[in-house]
C-alpha cells in the first residue's frame, strides 16, 4: 500500500527511526507484511455493564476481519459505556450524557495518539452513537460507524415485553395493579439478551439518524444485535473504511448540513426520541456544520409522523427488522421529495444510488403508513418558546394526549423527590410537575427522566399531568412531556422562578410555553432568587458543569 493510503500510520512506523514503535506493534501480533498497511482502528464500546453492548467484542473481530480482508490491518481498542437502564433513577445518571463526551474525547484520543488511517467505531447503548460521530467528525478520517443491534423482545403472559414495560410496571405496582410476584415477572422476562433497548428509543432513534445521515451501511439501524445480518454488516464496514481510504472520501464529506436534514426527516417519520435534538446539535457541531433547534421546526411542518412504533405506538424495532428497517421509509421520502437523495454515503454512493434497488414494505404492514394516512400531519418534536423557555424547549407531543395543556403547577428541586410524590399519589390530574435543577450544570448531566415518566403512565395519568424539566427524556418516556428547557434553572433561567400553584400553559400548536405570571411578579421573584450551592467541586461531573454549553446549542464541551 502506498503511503496515500497511508497518511497517518507511515507517520508512527515507517523509517529506522521508528523501529521502537515496531517494535511495540510486533508485541501485540504485527509482522512486517502489517506496516505497509492502513491501519484501521475498530473503536468497540464492548462492555459488561449492559445488554446493549456486552456481545460488541464479537462485532469489533468481525470488523477488523473484514479491514483485514480488504488489505488493511485492524487494530481494536476500548471506549466506555455507562448503562442509563441501570443508572436511571439514581445520581448515577448525572453521568450518563457525560459519557458522551468521555466517549468522544477517548476515540479522538486514541485514534490521533496511534495513528490510524481510519476508523471503524460500534456502538451499542445511547450515548455511545453520538459519541462515536462526534469523535469520527473531530478527526476527519475515512470512517464507517455500525450499529449493534436492537435487543429482541421479552414475553410477559403472551405480551411482547422490553425495559420501558418493567418502568411502567413500577407505576403499576404503585397502584396495586401489579402484586410483587408479577413485577418480578415482567423484571425477569423483559430483558432476555444482548442489544439495544428494543422500541424506538434513543438507540434505535440515532442509530436510524445516522443511517440516514450516510455514516453507516445501508440497513445497520434495523438488525438484531445476534445476528448473522449484523456480523455480515461489521465485516462489511471494516472493507468500506478501505474503500473510503482509496477514493479519499471523508466524514465532512458525508456529515453536511443537508444530510443532517436528511436524519431530522427520518427521526420525525420515526417518532424517535427527543434525545436526537440534543445529539444532533452536538455532532454538528463537532462537524462545523451550522444547526440549530428551529431546523427542527422548520423540517417538522412539512415531514409527518409514519410509524406506529413504541413507545408511544404499538410496535418494536424487531417488528420494524421484519419488513425492511429504514430503506423502504427513506426511499418513500426521497420519492415525495423530503429528502435530498444526492448526499454522500460510506458506501461510496449517494442516498439516491443505495436506495435505488430497494423494495417498498410489505402491503398489509401496519407498522408505517402511508404519506397520505399519517400517524400525525406534521412532527411529534415540538420546539417550544415562551416567558418558560425564552431559548427554546423540546417537547415530545404525540397527538395522543392533546395538542395542550393548562394546569397548576407542583414544583420539585429533583427527580427524585418528583417520583416520590407520583408514586405515594401526591400528583393529580391537572397538575404540571415541574423538575428543575436538572439541567446541563444544575445536574450536573442533565438526567433523563424516564422514571417519573414510566410512573405517570403505570398510574393512569399519562392524558392528565404534564411534566416539565431542564433535564431530558429517555427516549422510553412518553405523556405530555417538556424537556430541554433553556435557559435552565441553575443559571437563574425561568424556571427556577416558579412557584407551586402558578398557572402553566403549554401549547403545542402556537409552539409556546408560558408561565402565567405578570412580567412584574417574575422580576420580583428574578431579584430575590440565588443561585444553589454548587454540588460537585472536583472530577468529571465538576469539570462538565464548568464547560458544558446549554441543551439548546447540543450541551456540548468544546
Amino acid at each position: 500500500m502506498t503511503k496515500k493510503l497511508r497518511p497517518h500510520s507511515s507517520i508512527v512506523v515507517d523509517g529506522t527511526e521508528r523501529a521502537p514503535s515496531r517494535a511495540m506493534l510486533r508485541a501485540v501480533g504485527f509482522k512486517d507484511d502489517d506496516f505497509k498497511k492502513p491501519q484501521i482502528g475498530i473503536a468497540s464500546t464492548w462492555s459488561m455493564v449492559t445488554p446493549c453492548n456486552m456481545h460488541i467484542n464479537t462485532l469489533a473481530e468481525k470488523a477488523a476481519a473484514g479491514a483485514d480482508a480488504a488489505g488493511g490491518k485492524g487494530v481494536i481498542f476500548n471506549t466506555i459505556t455507562i448503562s442509563d437502564g441501570i443508572s436511571m433513577g439514581s445520581e448515577g445518571m448525572k453521568y450518563s450524557l457525560v459519557s458522551r463526551e468521555v466517549i468522544a474525547d477517548s476515540i479522538e484520543t486514541v485514534t490521533g495518539c496511534e495513528g490510524f488511517d481510519g476508523v471503524v467505531a460500534i456502538g451499542g447503548c445511547d450515548k455511545n452513537m453520538p459519541g462515536c460521530l462526534m469523535a469520527l467528525a473531530r478527526l476527519n478520517r475515512p470512517a464507517v460507524f455500525v450499529y449493534g443491534g436492537t435487543i429482541m423482545p421479552g414475553n410477559y403472559k403472551g405480551t411482547k415485553v422490553d425495559v420501558v414495560s418493567v418502568f411502567e410496571a413500577v407505576g403499576q405496582h404503585a397502584k396495586r395493579q401489579l402484586n410483587d410476584k408479577e413485577l418480578k415477572e415482567v423484571e425477569s422476562t423483559a430483558i432476555p439478551g444482548p442489544g439495544s433497548c428494543g422500541g424506538m428509543y434513543t438507540a434505535n432513534t440515532m442509530a436510524s439518524a445516522i443511517e440516514a445521515l450516510g455514516m453507516s451501511l445501508p440497513g445497520s439501524s434495523a438488525q438484531a444485535a445476534i445476528s448473522r445480518s449484523k456480523e455480515t454488516d461489521c465485516r462489511n464496514a471494516g472493507k468500506a473504511v478501505i474503500n473510503l481510504l482509496k477514493k479519499n472520501i471523508r466524514p465532512s464529506d458525508i456529515m453536511t448540513r443537508q444530510a443532517f436534514l436528511n436524519a431530522i426527516a427520518v427521526i420525525i417519520t420515526l417518532g424517535g426520541s427527543t434525545n436526537a435534538v440534543l445529539h444532533l446539535l452536538a455532532m454538528a457541531h463537532s462537524m462545523n456544520v451550522k444547526l440549530s433547534i428551529d431546523d427542527f421546526t422548520r423540517i417538522g411542518k412539512k415531514v409527518p409522523v409514519l410509524a406506529d412504533l413504541r413507545p408511544s405506538g404499538k410496535y418494536m424495532m424487531s417488528d420494524l427488522i421484519e419488513i425492511g428497517g429504514i430503506q423502504p421509509l427513506m426511499k418513500l421520502l426521497l420519492e415525495a421529495g423530503l429528502i435530498d437523495g444526492d448526499c454522500l454515503t460510506v458506501t461510496g454512493k449517494t442516498l439516491k444510488q443505495n436506495l435505488k434497488d430497494v423494495k417498498p414494505y410489505p402491503k398489509r404492514q401496519k407498522i408505517i403508513r402511508p404519506l397520505d394516512n399519517p400517524i400525525k400531519k406534521d412532527s411529534h418534536l415540538v420546539i417550544l418558546y415562551g416567558n418558560l423557555a425564552p431559548e427554546g424547549a423540546v417537547a415530545k407531543i404525540s397527538g395522543k394526549e392533546g395538542l395542550s395543556f393548562t394546569g397548576k403547577a407542583k414544583v420539585f428541586a429533583s427527580e427524585e423527590e418528583a417520583l416520590k410524590k407520583i408514586l405515594d399519589g401526591g400528583i393529580k390530574a391537572g397538575d404540571v410537575i415541574v423538575i428543575r435543577y436538572e439541567g446541563p450544570i444544575g445536574g450536573p448531566g442533565m438526567r433523563e427522566m424516564l422514571s417519573p415518566t414510566s410512573a405517570i403512565m403505570g398510574k393512569g395519568l399519562g392524558k392528565d399531568v404534564a411534566l416539565i424539566t431542564d433535564g431530558r427524556f429517555s427516549g422510553g418516556s412518553h405523556g405530555f412531556v417538556v424537556g430541554h428547557v433553556t435557559p435552565e434553572a441553575a443559571v437563574g433561567g425561568p424556571l427556577a422562578l416558579v412557584k407551586n400553584g402558578d398557572e402553566i400553559t403549554i401549547d403545542a400548536k402556537k409552539r409556546e410555553m408560558s408561565l402565567n405570571v405578570t412580567k412584574t411578579e417574575l422580576n420580583r421573584r428574578k431579584r430575590a432568587w440565588k443561585a444553589p450551592k454548587i454540588k460537585y467541586v472536583r472530577g468529571v461531573l465538576a469539570k462538565y458543569a464548568k464547560q458544558v454549553s446549554s441543551a439548546s446549542e447540543g450541551a456540548v464541551t468544546d
